[in-house]
């Protein structure tokens, strides 16, 4: 499939619907905001972020079912792109932090949000600082707490995937013993492009046309086979090995066997 070229102009409208969903978005924050904080307090890690994705995902209109075998420690997820719910669905199924781009870190309110996750943030054109941005994510990994890399840099079409950039997935060359690199596959399906973030459309305006859908979003999280060792030997064969298991598996026809939605 090859990506769509579509743009977005038109800014989008404020509607009642989108009014209501920030409303639940914002007190959900509220009710989990104090024990998630003392849970912190005390040193512990807090399941207050991960209860908060799942329902700020939910609200959003997320339904959301998987397919395949989750790793649940020391794993690299290299995933798809296609919309800010990525981050929600993933960060609430699969318990996941993030490596994300540096301005997201100061973005007020979200940059905070993104830090409770312990997202990992990086400056893709500061080729210098490249060494001691896979160190961090190399860091992260050592804990045993799963993160998701988006290797095509940015949010893709919805219909096809953009060249993935290998030079992240330097941190894991060579390979600690007891990570694996585990592809995923976020389909939405047929409302694919119509989720995708496309130029020239503003992050706010994709944020209020989400919330602004009559209709949920389905989506179904596709976790591949971990990729065998043989492909981990330098960064440029394991991208392109990671890249042609979520395009087989997005090539392949839909199925029925996804399994019900996932619970906090």
């Amino acid at each position: 499939m090859s990506p769509s070229v579509a743009t977005r102009a038109e800014p989008a409208r404020v509607t009642w619907r989108v009014v209501a969903r920030l409303l639940l978005m914002v007190l959900t924050l509220l009710f989990l905001i104090v024990p998630h904080l003392l849970y912190r307090a005390v040193g512990r890690p807090s399941p207050m972020v991960m209860a908060f994705l799942n329902a700020v995902g939910w609200i959003a209109g997320l339904r959301i079912r998987t397919t395949g075998t989750r790793l649940r420690r020391d794993v690299l997820f290299v995933s798809n792109h296609v919309s800010w719910l990525d981050i929600l669905a993933l960060g609430g199924a699969a318990r996941s932090s993030f490596v994300s781009k540096a301005e997201v870190g100061t973005t007020p309110l979200v940059g905070w949000l993104a830090d409770q996750n312990h997202t990992i943030y990086v400056q893709r054109e500061a080729k210098r600082e490249i060494q001691s941005q896979a160190e961090n994510l190399r860091s992260a990994l050592a804990h045993g707490r799963p993160v998701t890399l988006f290797p095509e840099g940015t949010t893709g079409p919805g219909d096809g995937l953009l060249p993935f950039r290998p030079a992240l997935l330097q941190a894991v060359i060579p390979t600690p013993p007891r990570l694996q690199v585990q592809p995923v596959f976020l389909d939405y399906g047929d409302e694919g492009p119509e989720i995708a973030w496309l130029d020239p459309e503003s992050g706010l305006d994709n944020f209020k046309r989400l919330l602004g859908r009559k209709h949920p979003v389905p989506l179904i999280i596709h976790y591949l086979d971990p990729l065998p060792d043989a492909v981990e030997r330098d960064r440029k064969t394991l991208s392109e090995a990671a890249r042609a298991a979520i395009a087989a598996r997005m090539a392949q026809p839909a199925h029925s066997s996804a399994r019900a939605p996932h619970r906090l």
